[in-house]
């Protein structure tokens, strides 16, 4: 994969992002023939990729139930169009929706599930010497934007090992930057190492030289923590239990395909990028990111709650305090809404 062809899918992701976005400035009514999805055109996207693309999602649905997807390259561009009613149901890392919880009207968006665990690594410049966390002093390590889940790990992994960011008065230089741009500072050498999710970076690893320094998962209980979350607009569930009751099933069950069927998935996935994005990834870089990727239902709640716990250390939610004692939509919260997770 050329640096012009990534550049290319983050660009064409980006406008892809911005025609999704067209409708943020109008106020659509909630449709109940209507599921709006949003997702982005990633590996740890695959369940909403796979349960598209297979119409595992209009199998369950019915014919009735017009999907319709919303390609985005950021968070805040979903959450922000979840605001609008513009989008119904959205995948996004556990940053976003714990934004978008704390700042929507009468917490109007919430967690219905998980999608994804783990699949993030600290990636190191062939050509830096950096060994451990005493290494990072003086050198320029790249993030994705702020506030995301890779830029919160970071953030929180220098302060836990004595250290601080350039702006904070450190020694470590911070990048947030895309990954995309990511990528052409690691081809350049002009950056030391980089915390990116997959498939990032295992094409930085197997592409570029970089050594994989760690996987983020281990640095979390059990190896595990949230990395794309199911979140919806409540409102949208509340008037339309049976739908996202049904949507739940089917969003299992597609879980449960791509676990049987990994090279399948692969195919599907590559498939999707040539069709949205005009090239696909090798099989390769796909099937090791997946590998380091669990999809899974399971929310791993406990990770939200510390993510969020680092995401306020770091003046990321606010100087009033929060408040996540409903971020996760329940029965209990709907008794008309049968299943969830």
């Amino acid at each position: 994969m050329t640096i012009k062809l990534l550049l290319s899918i983050g660009i064409i992701a980006a406008i892809l992002a911005s025609i999704a976005g067209i409708t943020l400035n109008s106020s659509e009514e909630l449709n109940e023939n209507n599921l709006r999805i949003a997702y982005f055109p990633n590996i740890g996207h695959a369940i909403p990729i796979v349960g598209i693309e297979n119409d595992f999602f209009t199998e369950k649905l019915g014919s009735d139930i017009k999907i319709e997807s919303r390609i985005f390259d950021s968070g805040p561009q979903v959450i922000e169009s979840l605001f609008a009613n513009s989008v119904d149901v959205a995948y996004v890392g556990p940053g976003p929706a714990i934004n978008g919880f704390l700042n929507s009207e009468n917490n109007n968006i919430q967690i219905l599930s998980g999608a994804a665990s783990g699949g993030a690594s600290f990636i190191v410049h062939p050509n830096s010497e950096i060994n451990s966390a005493s290494d990072f002093v003086g050198k320029k390590i790249a993030a994705p934007q702020i506030g995301n889940t890779q830029d919160v790990s970071l953030r929180h992994y220098l302060s836990e090992n004595n250290l601080k960011p350039a702006e904070k008065g450190g020694s470590v230089i911070i990048y947030n930057i895309s990954n995309p741009d990511i990528y052409t500072l690691f081809v350049k050498g002009d950056i030391d190492g980089a915390w990116v999710a997959e498939p990032w970076a295992t094409i930085l690893e197997t592409e570029l030289g970089g050594k994989r320094l760690f996987f983020e998962e281990d640095l979390w209980p059990n190896k595990q923590f949230a990395s794309v979350l199911l979140i919806a607009n409540t409102d949208y569930v509340k008037k339309n239990p049976k739908l996202i009751s049904e949507f739940l099933v089917s969003h299992h069950n597609t879980v449960e395909w791509i676990n049987d069927n990994p090279v399948e998935t692969r195919i599907v996935f590559n498939n999707f990028l040539k069709s949205h994005l005009g090239q696909p990834l090798s099989d390769d870089v796909v099937d090791i990111s997946l590998s380091h990727l669990e999809i899974t239902t399971n929310p791993v709640k406990d990770s939200v709650y510390s993510f969020a716990e680092k995401a306020n250390v770091l003046g990321y939610l606010g100087r009033n305090g929060y408040d996540l004692s409903e971020i996760f939509y329940t029965i209990d919260s709907n008794p008309n809404l049968e299943g969830g997770n």
